[in-house]
């Protein structure tokens, strides 16, 4: 009863005062009375941003990657890369995933974590989608040799101005595949003619040529349009180049520059030495100006490899699945061949294979054999892969269904990541002429490969 009637003077009194001592001039100290400022809730509340808006089953997918990345970040996972390749890929079209990349690349800046691949993945991520949270991660990382070829690449996608002392600097330093880098970024965001780039380009020693490869231009291929001031020191670049599949990324990024000699240059070699070379030729040569007619002579693992901007050792496929992806037939031999290794379960490329047989070649009864792989393969991001191939190859229906099991069983974060891609193709967040199960996307989430 006394709680009670306490409670209710309480509630009752029209202002809540506090007192406070004040000191007279004649010394002595006397209370005063000052009324109690109310809190400023609401607007401490209307301050706060707002919460990103996402389906259910995108909230679900970037969650789990949350709980991965924590753990990661807390003791380093053999799987970081592959966790990083997640990343990049759901940032690509979804908010939440840009904002958990953000966040990460936050605090590996805290902890100085410069050489992780997660750092990477945040700042090509954020970086390649010329959003400004990039840009405090690129000035970060062009100060460390981990990370500043990365941070540097970043930088061609960001028009932010405060960037421009940072690539200055770095176009300067004695590492001439960094300064390189920088350089190249200086070019395309146009604070730079070019002729300092062409001057790095002999100084670039052949390991450094091949990390720039990797790091640098296989990126900088995806910019569809880039200033003329590059095609010189490409042209430098290429002629010192001996694998072709790196002669391809180096001559794809100058003909996006205007530069046309490649392309000739590559119909030259066709007509020239042994049939092997002149068929990689011709098939380069294609690459280079997709709207000519696709070679006749078929391609094979051999050749494949060769045209791959990866060393010869990963036997990477990159350029098959390129060309199956544009419609040219004489890949189906090669194709079906892969494919042959769909029913033991355990193979990226067979699963993709499969798919553009079904796709373009009407193999339906490979189906069924794609269909088993998609719910019972062993590896987690196979069985992904294997329902992203399905969306691709127009079995929309049931590639929606699965991928919603997928969620829903959490199975693993990697076949998540596939299913979370076809759902947002299914929510038209990607576009629907574009395929799901394809570079960059594999190479990111199946293989690590962070480019």
């Amino acid at each position: 009863m006394t709680s009670t009637v306490k409670a209710t003077a309480r509630t009752s009194a029209p202002k809540a005062t506090t007192a406070t001592k004040t000191r007279t001039p004649e010394g002595s100290i006397a209370s005063k009375s000052v009324a109690k400022k109310p809190e400023k809730k609401d607007a401490a509340r209307t301050s706060t941003r707002p919460p990103l808006r996402a389906d259910p089953f995108e909230r679900e997918v970037v969650e789990q990657l949350r709980e991965e990345i924590g753990a990661s970040l807390r003791r380093r996972s053999p799987n970081e890369k592959r966790l990083a390749g997640v990343a990049r890929a759901l940032a690509l079209y979804s908010p939440l995933a840009r904002a958990l990349l953000s966040e990460t690349g936050e605090q590996l800046v805290q902890k100085k974590g410069f050489d992780r691949e997660l750092f990477v993945a945040a700042v090509r991520g954020l970086g390649e989608l010329g959003d400004r949270r990039a840009v405090p991660l690129v000035k970060a990382g062009a100060e460390h040799d981990e990370c500043a070829t990365a941070a540097l690449c970043a930088a061609s996608w960001l028009q932010d101005p405060s960037l421009a002392p940072i690539l200055n600097k770095a176009a300067t330093q004695r590492s001439a595949h960094i300064a390189f880098t920088a350089e190249l970024a200086r070019v395309i965001r146009g604070e730079s003619p070019g002729a300092h780039l062409r001057g790095l380009a002999p100084k670039i020693k052949e390991s450094h040529r091949i990390a720039l490869c990797a790091e640098v231009l296989v990126p900088v291929a995806r910019i569809p349009k880039v200033p003329a001031g590059v095609q010189y020191a490409l042209e430098v670049l290429r002629d010192a180049e001996r694998h072709l599949g790196r002669w391809l990324v180096m001559a794809e990024v100058a003909v996006h520059g205007g530069d046309l000699k490649p392309v000739q240059e590559a119909r030259e070699k066709s007509n020239e030495g042994p049939g092997g070379a002149r068929a990689a030729w011709a098939y380069v040569a294609w690459a280079l100006d997709p709207s000519s007619p696709a070679p006749v002579a078929r391609p094979t693992t051999e050749l494949v490899a060769r045209l791959s901007d990866r060393p010869s050792a990963d036997r990477d496929t990159k350029f098959l699945f390129r060309l199956a992806h544009a419609g040219v037939r004489t890949t189906k031999q090669l194709l079906e061949t892969f494919a042959r290794e769909l029913s033991k379960g355990d193979d990226d490329d067979a699963a993709r294979a499969a798919g553009y047989l079904i796709r373009d070649h009407g193999r339906d009864d490979l189906i069924a054999p794609l269909l088993e792989v998609a719910k019972t393969a062993k590896r987690d991001e196979l069985r992904g892969l294997a329902v992203a191939t399905l969306w691709d190859a127009g079995k929309r229906e049931v590639a929606r269904e699965l991928a919603k099991e997928l969620i829903a069983a959490k199975v693993g974060l990697f076949s998540a990541a596939w299913g979370g891609l076809v759902l947002l193709a299914d929510a038209g967040r990607i576009p629907s002429a574009q395929p799901i199960a394809h570079e960059p996307m594999v190479r990111w989430i199946q293989a690590g490969w962070l480019e």
